[in-house]
This record gives C-alpha cells, structure tokens and sequence, in this order.
C-alpha cells in the first residue's frame, strides 16, 4: 500500500519490525553475557580473578567494557526503531527531519529507522 509520501507502509512497518526483533535478539545475548554480575567468588571465598595475571586482567576489563559499548548501541539502536515506528503512524516516516524532503529508498533499505536524508545526515554527523 504505497501513500503519498511515497513509502509503502505495510513493508516499512515489516522491515522495522524485523529490525526490532533482531535487535532485541541480541540485547538478549548479550544480557546472557551477566554484564552487570559483579566478580563472583570461588569455594574458596577468594575472588576469581585474584590469581590472575594483570594483562589478562586488563583484557578482561577492556572485553567487558566492549561488550557494555554493544549493549549500549543496541539500546540506542532499539530506541530509534521505536521511534521510527512512531513517525510510521503518525505519517512523518520516510521524510527527512531537516528538509522535509523524501529519505531515498535505498537508504531505508539500509537503516531503516534514518531520520535524515544524506545531505543532512552528513550535516548531523560534523
């Protein structure tokens, strides 16, 4: 069903449902990854990671706070489909918030939930 504004709302509202499933796909695994779990202790009562060496100690911190950047995107990411969903049902979706002007086909295709048209995209991003 294509609308005046050029964008068939029954595939874009399936494409950003898609997209929000997968998304929420991955927020799962990584929240199986126990970000927020505090270092547990062994039988022992000592820490786990007291007989560990510092590199591999610094490693695990630097995996650890990757793995939160991921977690963090995929949020930020979530929360612009939903509000790509709403600019669905209020009309506004598939227009660029700057110019007003129509965001290509192409470029839906590829983000989905773009809120800006190239040009003013490269403008957002300086």
């Amino acid at each position: 069903m294509r609308t005046l504004r050029g964008v068939d709302d029954d595939a874009a509202r399936r494409h950003l449902v898609t997209e929000r499933d997968r998304l929420q796909r991955l927020r799962a695994m990584l929240d199986g990854e126990h970000l927020d779990a505090e270092p547990e202790e062994d039988a022992s009562g000592e820490l786990s990671h007291a007989d560990q060496h510092p590199a591999d100690a610094a490693s695990d911190a630097f995996e650890r706070e990757k793995e939160f950047a991921l977690l963090e995107q995929v949020d930020a990411d979530l929360a612009a489909v939903d509000r790509a969903l709403e600019r669905l049902s209020n009309g506004a979706y598939g227009r660029c918030d700057a110019c007003g002007h129509a965001i290509g086909d192409e470029r839906l295709a590829a983000v989905p939930a773009a809120r800006f048209c190239l040009e003013h995209q490269a403008d957002v991003e300086t």
